[in-house]
């Protein structure tokens, strides 16, 4: 029997690290093939996941290039999928999230008339130009795709209201499939003052803070909220890998470059950030995944954003949103650092995201799909 070729297409290192298990239980299944195409939106990023899973692209479109623009990544990408599709000639194309390599990967699918698969599929808050280009990615992604994977019930039940066609399965996030692998009790960091730290005796707080819409006075008064709580509070270290973004790495060295206790280091592969957050205090950010991943370790998340895609972690307890101002990001951090119950409140909250056999869902269903099994396989469920 003829193999279901299976394509991933991805390009930053987000989507790489959540369809790195991916990609390798399709590999496991006897009856599918599994093809890697990289886009490299994201470059030495990208290829340090893929060297920690071990994982080779079968095709690279290496499309990163300095200042590159939204239209020229979405571009780029279109014109280097025509030749891929065309010589791999896959049956299924798997696109995961709302970058624009999504976007751009889902509708080369759509132009070749290949089924596409998304995965991570329904997330939604609501403001197309928050965050940006995200939400219009990933919604536009929809009306695309053949089958969607959502990581929760919410997010499937955002796909319904909006009448998506195709087919429609509750997996769990990817992202807690990878971590299973990362983390290490023995793990020795690679950036050498992370092993220097005081995790026993100090309260280390995790901070990342990147997305578009923070960029100007929200950035700077996230960082203004650090700086006062790391003065106010004796026993706190914050450890910040700053991201390579010349507009973030001016705002946030401004500010915070000489302040005692913070570390401000270069951005850390996936396997730091997974075992400095299982040895961290909390997590404050505006990223996406980590909204999923500190949970799974029983760490608290603030999210300083003024919306969330991700409304089941604030429903379940394990987030908090504390939006962009230095005043209620200051107070409502304050609460995790003042207060035990607080903190236990968040800490001990059940993680809404999955229970690390996500990719086994999605293989499931793909042979569903494809006739390879009668078997539907079961939503996932907190």
């Amino acid at each position: 029997m003829k193999k279901i070729r299976v394509m991933s297409v991805f390009g930053t290192r987000p989507e790489a690290i959540k369809m790195a298990p991916l990609v390798k239980e399709l590999a496991a299944h006897p009856q599918m093939e599994s093809l890697c195409c990289l886009t490299g939106q994201h470059r030495e990023m990208l290829d340090s996941v893929m060297e920690i899973f071990q994982l080779k692209g079968d095709y690279d479109l290496n499309i990163m290039e300095k200042q590159q623009t939204l239209t020229k990544i979405t571009t780029k990408t279109i014109l280097g999928m025509d030749s891929v599709i065309e010589e791999a000639k896959p049956d299924l194309i798997l696109v995961h999230g709302d970058t624009s390599t999504t976007f751009a990967g889902a509708l080369s699918a759509f132009y070749h008339q290949v089924p596409i698969g998304h995965v991570e599929a329904g997330l939604r808050t609501g403001d197309k130009y928050s965050p940006y280009p995200e939400e219009m990615n990933r919604v536009l992604v929809s009306d695309m795709a053949d089958l969607h994977f959502s990581p929760t019930k919410a997010n499937a039940e955002n796909l319904r209201r909006e009448d998506v066609k195709g087919q429609i399965f509750i997996t769990g996030n990817t992202a807690i499939d990878a971590m299973k692998t990362t983390i290490r009790d023995d793990f020795v960091f690679s950036t050498q003052c992370l092993n220097e730290l005081d995790f026993q005796s100090k309260r280390v707080i995790v901070v990342t803070c990147h997305r578009r819409e923070n960029y100007g006075q929200p950035m700077v008064n996230i960082m203004h909220a650090i700086a006062e709580l790391v003065e106010s509070h004796p026993d706190v270290e914050v450890v910040y890998p700053v991201h390579l973004s010349p507009a973030v790495r001016e705002c946030v060295f401004g500010i915070l470059g000489n302040v005692d206790r913070v570390h401000l280091i270069d951005p850390v592969n996936v396997e730091e950030m997974h075992n400095l957050m299982a040895r961290c205090y909390m997590v404050m950010t505006d990223s996406g995944g980590l909204q999923e991943e500190a949970p799974a370790l029983g760490k608290p998340v603030l999210v300083m954003r003024r919306e969330t895609e991700r409304p089941e972690a604030i429903a379940a307890g394990t987030a908090k949103l504390v939006g962009v101002e230095q005043a209620e990001i200051v107070r409502l951090a304050g609460e995790l650092l003042d207060s035990e119950a607080a903190y236990a409140k968040m800490a001990k909250a059940v993680n809404p995201y999955g229970d690390g056999n996500a990719c086994g869902r999605i293989v499931e269903a793909i042979a569903w799909h494809f006739g390879l099994t009668d078997h539907r396989p079961a939503d996932f469920q907190v």
